[in-house]
């Protein structure tokens, strides 16, 4: 059974969300972003237990089909971003394909339900990936821009002005507290 779990955005999410679901004695087979899928099938008394443990937490159960569907393009949308290389195919196609729905199907309830298209949420995500990794200092504006697939550190850095106000430069400055986390974004 598969249930879905929206501000499951990161690996710490992951981690959290399942010594939870294994604390109350189901069994994982897979767990990803937005998703588990465990063994057992939860009746409805399993399933307030369940989101009783983890709405403290910060997680909630997603149960109608739309709200599903917007958490795994947000969950993939974030995956997306998070993945190094080189891509070979777009954001789009990438949807499409591990969504199993048409994109133009997908950015419509996207835009619907959200209120921002799906690229504005990618955009939004990479700047805080792009805030992130300036916080951590270890790689170039330069290396940045290569990693996130920006075509230019120009094109990063006038991005970066446009979503937050500031450049990359005077974001590394002043750091504090300028992050968001990843279900706020």
């Amino acid at each position: 059974m598969t249930i879905y779990i929206k501000n499951m955005v990161c690996n710490r999410c992951i981690m959290v969300v399942r010594q939870e679901i294994e604390k109350l004695g189901f069994h994982i087979k897979a767990i990803k972003l937005g998703e588990v899928d465990v063994k057992e099938t939860l009746d409805d008394t399993q399933r307030v237990r369940l989101a009783s443990v983890l709405e403290p937490l910060g997680f909630e159960l997603i149960d109608d089909k739309k709200s599903q569907l917007i958490a795994l393009i947000k969950a993939t949308v974030i995956q997306w971003v998070r993945e190094n290389g080189e891509r070979n195919t777009n954001l789009s196609d990438f949807l499409a394909d591990q969504l199993h729905h048409d994109y133009n199907y997908l950015s419509n309830l996207f835009s619907e339900v959200e209120g921002i298209t799906i690229e504005k949420y990618h955009i939004a995500q990479k700047i805080e990936r792009v805030k992130e990794l300036l916080v951590y200092d270890e790689l170039s504006l330069s290396e940045i821009a290569y990693q996130l697939g920006y075509s230019s550190v120009a094109y990063l850095s006038n991005q970066f002005k446009k979503v937050t106000g500031l450049s990359p430069s005077h974001f590394k400055q002043i750091k504090e507290d300028k992050r968001k986390p990843l279900d706020e974004v």
